[in-house]
């Protein structure tokens, strides 16, 4: 019977010969989630269960399904998050949001604070947040009911549960609050884009978190007539954007009365995370 080492060695080699461009990630990745664990001795061996389950695992990979997909979860700022169909993937990008959130917290982070995440997905932008401000709470609102369940399991499984609420509603429809902070990934790719995105994404994330409708920007529009109703004084606004976006988002706030505080770039070096405050 292969080991653990030589069976990675082999999906991998299979996986490649299959298209990954990421085939020694993939095969890792696929392993520790039939395993259950990260880096498993590399001499143990898997038995036929898990064998049969790896098995499944690689035809999926093979059919253009993305790994963390696969195994259903994903880490994010070095926490766990369980995926599902109404949920984005989130992405290590987006952890530019929660660095600028935080940057621009300043002291504030270790004093009780509001925080509303719109079209929360995995909850992981508000999940991360409050894990590290531990007298913040949190809404979190999506118009998928699924995705505001996903939401709730990740704010139990990493210990926020009792700092966070979830509910489905469209954007601040209904709010009668105030937020000292507020974030948002909302859907940012031009309807006319989405049928070019690679499959790995056009085919596996959910429609309603990819289409920013004509121009990308419909969320965006929104945000600058509803935003100012919402925001408490003192209150910060940060945004994920796309690629060449910024621009456009920053005249967009501008317009509806807020003030742009700067950007920040992601791992590629592009605009991710744009701050806002209101005049």
């Amino acid at each position: 019977m292969s080991t653990i080492s030589g069976t990675r060695r082999k999906l991998a080699e299979r996986l490649r010969e299959g298209g990954s461009k990421s085939a020694a990630l993939d095969a890792r990745v696929l392993i520790e989630g039939v395993v259950g664990e990260r880096d498993p001795d590399p001499f143990a061996t898997l038995d036929a269960e898990a064998g049969a389950r790896l098995e499944a695992f690689a035809l999926r990979r093979l059919a253009g399904e993305p790994v963390f997909r696969i195994i259903g979860e994903r880490e994010f700022w070095g926490l766990p998050f369980t995926l599902s169909a109404a949920t984005l993937e989130p992405r290590p990008d987006s952890e530019t949001i929660v660095e600028a959130a935080l940057e621009s917290l300043a002291e504030r982070r270790q004093e009780p604070f509001s925080l509303l995440d719109l079209g929360t997905g995995t909850g992981c932008l508000l999940i991360s947040v409050l894990s590290e401000c531990h007298l913040a709470t949190g809404l979190g609102i999506d118009l998928s009911l699924e995705a505001c369940e996903t939401a709730r399991h990740n704010a139990v499984v990493n210990g926020v549960s009792d700092r966070a609420v979830f509910q489905q509603a469209s954007w601040t429809t209904g709010l009668d609050r105030h937020f000292d902070l507020i974030l948002s990934n909302p859907p940012y790719i031009p309807k006319g884009e989405i049928a070019t995105l690679d499959a790995s994404v056009r085919d596996h994330d959910p429609a309603l978190a990819l289409d920013g409708g004509d121009d990308g920007l419909a969320p965006y529009r929104i945000f600058a007539r509803t935003l100012p109703d919402v925001l408490a004084p003192r209150g910060t606004v940060v945004l994920e954007i796309g690629a060449g976006q910024e621009a456009d988002v920053i005249a967009l706030m501008t317009e509806g009365g807020f003030v742009w505080r700067g950007s920040r770039r992601d791992l590629g070096g592009h605009a991710r995370a744009v701050i806002f405050v209101l005049r």
